[in-house]
């Protein structure tokens, strides 16, 4: 196997990884920004957050760092999203 059968497969690997990662942040941003997260569903991040352990297993088992890499960033992500959406369902609202 030649070098550049190597590189090809991990480049595109990368760069859908930084892809579908930083996806992520700006929904991160807007939650802490908002201090709302009532429009994410508390049951897509759970299931999304559970493929995402699946991925990091499947990347761990098979050798992949892009996508071990993507799904730990992606993971974080979601993780702060669901934890910021349980602390703010938890604040009082003030009628405005």
């Amino acid at each position: 196997m030649s070098i550049d059968q190597l590189i090809a497969p991990n480049t595109f690997g990368f760069i859908a990884a930084a892809l579908t990662t930083i996806a992520f942040i700006p929904q991160v941003i807007k939650t802490w920004k908002s201090k709302k997260a009532d429009d994410v569903s508390i049951v897509m991040l759970l299931m999304f957050i559970t493929g995402l352990l699946f991925w990091i297993i499947y990347a761990i088992e098979t050798n992949a760092l892009p996508v071990l890499i993507a799904n730990i960033i992606t993971f974080i992500l979601n993780m702060t999203i669901l934890t910021l959406k349980l602390i703010y369902a938890k604040q009082p609202t003030t009628a405005g």
